[in-house]
């Protein structure tokens, strides 16, 4: 591909990123290259790779081929001003290895109280065992972040919005108030991508994606990432390969061909999960609709201000309502699955119950809580599955 600097449209660039004429050879996906031994002329070639930069060179498996070098790069090409990617073999393993990449033992760590579950279980076990202390902190906080940094903060994690709640953070505020004393800040940014939500260009050092979703996009591939700012991505990529991750060649070769349609998969869900919020948030058996881009959501304000697109993932709190009420919601529907995850072409619904997970803040809801992914069904037949599950919350309740 011909390098030019006229600015790119998003959906130009995910076709466009990551497709060097080397790894390509002509062909317009990269083909998948695997390997665990590679071959060298001669002795002396084979120590003269050894002591080299082995980064984009061919070393040995699990230092990567052309198929994985294709996707972080074009990964990296998505968040202006980034340094670097590295991949892994699920979107967990990914949060893992940038937080082992800037914490020792002894360091402190501070996290949202809305964090994806995993990562909590992380901080609370291998963290802890490894002696790095972990505070749990309001995700609405913004610039009191500076108030609530200790003396042994290493570093911040980030998720915004939040994976059940979606409260949306004020991350340039928390950047600010972690800059100010030399803390390295790290962003789950699965939910928005770099699409809606450039990280780097934010401040971020570390942003993570579970490429699992939006990425991939199929509900077929576990893969995650993460992306580093200038100064942070080889520190990343050396605690990665001692800790000896790599994502399969075949897996990364289905990301980047899910990768190519990402923007415009991310335009469909952006619409038809706004339109079946919107209808929720009418309906008299909903309390609240927690989407990011409604008013009723915590920190919309500060989404309209940062973000540039909404996706497919919100809840919806019921008004009253039992378990059994909730499950016969559920349970009934037709056109959405039951299963975790999210970000793939079908559409998922779950009963969540955050109030169990918490340990920094309270809700006090009006009844039991349902997140939703929206997939790319007609919305209509979506919105007819969803009426008809709301009677049955009705008749059980």
């Amino acid at each position: 591909m011909k390098k030019t600097d006229t600015p790119k449209g998003n959906s130009t660039r995910v076709v466009t990123a990551g497709r060097r004429k080397e790894w390509t050879q002509g062909i317009v996906n990269t083909p998948v290259w695997r390997a665990s031994t590679i071959l060298y002329d001669s002795v002396a070639d084979l120590r003269a790779a050894g002591a080299r930069d082995t980064h984009h060179r061919l070393f040995y498996g699990r230092r990567g081929t052309p198929t994985q070098w294709s996707l972080a790069d074009a990964l990296t090409e998505l968040e202006p001003g980034a340094e670097g990617t590295f991949l892994y073999p699920s979107g967990v393993a990914a949060i893992a290895a940038a937080m082992l990449s800037v914490l020792s033992p002894g360091d402190e760590v501070l996290i949202p109280d809305t964090a994806y579950d995993p990562t909590r279980s992380l901080a609370n076990g291998l963290l802890a065992r490894m002696g790095i202390t972990t505070r749990f902190y309001d995700p609405l906080i913004g610039a009191g972040m500076a108030d609530f940094i200790g003396d042994s903060t290493a570093a911040i994690l980030l998720e915004s919005p939040g994976s059940l709640t979606f409260e949306v953070q004020d991350i340039p505020a928390i950047v600010a108030a972690a800059k100010a004393r030399g803390i390295t800040t790290l962003l789950d940014n699965t939910w928005a991508t770099p699409l809606f939500f450039p990280a780097i260009a934010h401040g971020i050092d570390l942003t993570i994606l579970a490429c699992t979703k939006y990425v991939v996009g199929h509900s077929d591939v576990m893969l995650g990432s993460v992306t580093a700012a200038p100064g942070h991505f080889a520190r990343l990529r050396d605690t990665s390969f001692q800790l000896g991750q790599v994502a399969s060649p075949d897996d990364c070769w289905l990301g980047s061909r899910g990768l190519r349609t990402m923007a415009i998969r991310l335009r469909q869900h952006e619409q038809s999960a706004l339109q079946i919020a919107r209808w929720l948030h009418d309906r008299p058996e909903v309390a609240t609709v927690l989407h990011p881009a409604l008013p009723d959501c915590p920190g919309h304000e500060t989404f309209l201000r940062d973000f540039s697109g909404s996706s497919g993932l919100f809840s919806f709190v019921l008004q009253g309502g039992t378990e059994a009420a909730r499950a016969a919601l559920i349970d009934g529907l037709e056109h959405f699955g039951i299963g975790y995850s999210w970000g793939g072409y079908e559409s998922l619904a779950i009963p969540v119950d955050p109030h169990r997970h918490r340990t920094a803040t309270r809700r006090a809801d009006a009844g039991p809580m349902v997140r939703l992914q929206i997939g790319l069904e007609d919305p209509e037949d979506l919105i007819a599955d969803l009426a008809a599950g709301l009677e049955r919350f009705t008749a059980t309740r």
